[in-house]
């Protein structure tokens, strides 16, 4: 589905990831998914059609994206697995593990992200809010994803020391180039793709979730 974000939407973001900068502990959820799916498209009316609520452990990717989708640790399993080990900082003091996932690029890129192609390095306008349960969201600029600009290997992660996630948990974000725990995002539910540019330009029109 293709839904319109005003302008407050994407401004919040970039308030949200300014806010969470201070946090230093790994995300946990204490809520339920956010109910969505990229199933449902626009009626013939333009109105956009419910959304059903997203099963446990799913996580939508969605955005200005052409072809929107779900994951889950299931379908992550079946993709090529990196390891990473990290060390950062929480409220429980100084965390070292190995962690086993998905390179959080792979999965967003395909989703076929709608960058400008017309724009110098048009990709490096965007961002990617990540959201987990209790409406808990840490947000990233594209260009710390991509291989292409960036050495870090940010993991939708499968599984911690050897230990799988329970599947109606879904994925956790590792963020390995992070020194603390707050963008570790844990019940992830959402992967949201977009761009800065109308909050930059005031013209308010970012595209909200893709169809």
């Amino acid at each position: 589905m293709v839904r319109r974000a005003s302008l407050p939407v994407v401004a919040a973001v970039a308030v949200l990831m300014l806010a969470g900068c201070g946090d230093n502990t790994p995300a946990k959820a204490t809520g339920s998914p956010a109910a969505s799916s990229p199933a449902a498209g626009a009626g013939a009316s333009g109105a956009a059609s419910p959304l059903p609520a997203l099963k446990p452990g799913e996580v939508r990717v969605a955005g200005q994206v052409d072809k929107p989708y779900t994951v889950t640790l299931a379908s992550l399993r079946g993709l090529p697995q990196v390891s990473v080990e990290v060390e950062y900082t929480s409220a429980k003091g100084q965390q070292k593990h190995t962690y086993q996932g998905v390179l959080l690029h792979d999965v967003l890129k395909d989703a076929q992200p709608r960058f400008d192609a017309s724009k110098k390095n048009g990709q490096l306008r965007g961002v990617v809010a990540a959201t987990g349960g209790g409406d808990y969201r840490a947000v990233f600029a594209w260009a710390e994803l991509d291989p292409g600009f960036a050495k870090s290997q940010v993991l939708l992660a499968v599984s911690e020391d050897g230990k799988p996630f329970d599947d109606a948990a879904g994925p956790r974000l590792v963020v390995p180039q992070d020194s603390k725990g707050g963008r570790y995002v844990s019940e992830l539910n959402q992967l949201w793709v977009g761009t800065v540019d109308a909050a930059v330009d005031g013209t308010g029109g970012a595209s909200g979730a893709g169809s």
